[in-house]
C-alpha cells in the first residue's frame, strides 16, 4: 500500500512539472508575439510618419497603415485582450495596441499629450501579452504583461 502512494506522488510531481514548463513556454511565445507586434507597429508609424490612419480605421485600402498592422497581427497570430488603456493613452480602433503622443515638459521628461493626438512627432506604443487562460486573463492589465516602446522622432 505504501508503494502505491509513492507512485501516485511521483506522478503528481511529474504532471505538475510538465504543467509549469508548458506554461512558461506558452508565456514566452506570447511575449515574443507582443514584442514583434510592438516593433512592427513602431516601424509602421515611422514609415507612415505618424498619420492618423495608423490609429483609426480609414477605409478598406490595403495600403493604409492600420490595415497593414492588422494583416501583420493576423499573420503572427496576435489577438490581445486589450479593452482599455492606461491613463493618458488611447486605444487604436482595431484594439491591437494603445498609443499616446509624447511631448517634453520643461524639466525634460516626456509625457503623454492627449490634446494634440495626431500632431506629434514621437509616439509611445503599448502592446499586450496575449495569454488566454481564464484565471490569468483577468489580471492581464498589470504592467508586467505589457510591452512598451517609443518611435523615433518623425520629421
Amino acid at each position: 500500500m505504501q508503494d502505491a502512494f509513492g507512485g501516485i506522488l511521483n506522478l503528481v510531481f511529474i504532471v505538475l512539472f510538465l504543467v509549469i514548463v508548458s506554461g512558461v513556454l506558452g508565456f514566452t511565445v506570447s511575449y515574443t508575439k507582443a514584442f514583434k507586434m510592438k516593433n512592427f507597429v513602431l516601424s509602421s508609424i515611422e514609415d507612415f510618419e505618424g498619420r492618423e490612419n495608423c490609429f483609426s480605421k480609414s477605409g478598406n485600402s490595403s495600403s493604409s497603415c492600420s490595415s497593414i498592422i492588422l494583416e501583420k497581427a493576423k499573420s503572427i497570430g496576435y489577438s490581445p485582450v486589450m479593452k482599455s488603456c492606461p491613463n493618458g493613452y488611447s486605444l487604436a480602433s482595431d484594439g491591437l495596441f494603445c498609443f499616446c503622443p509624447l511631448r517634453k515638459t520643461d524639466s525634460g521628461v516626456e509625457e503623454c499629450d492627449t490634446a494634440n493626438l495626431y500632431k506629434r512627432d514621437k509616439y509611445r506604443i503599448i502592446t499586450q501579452v496575449d495569454i488566454n487562460i481564464p484565471i490569468i486573463k483577468n489580471i492581464l492589465s498589470l504592467p508586467f504583461f505589457q510591452v512598451t516602446g517609443d518611435t523615433k522622432y518623425i520629421k
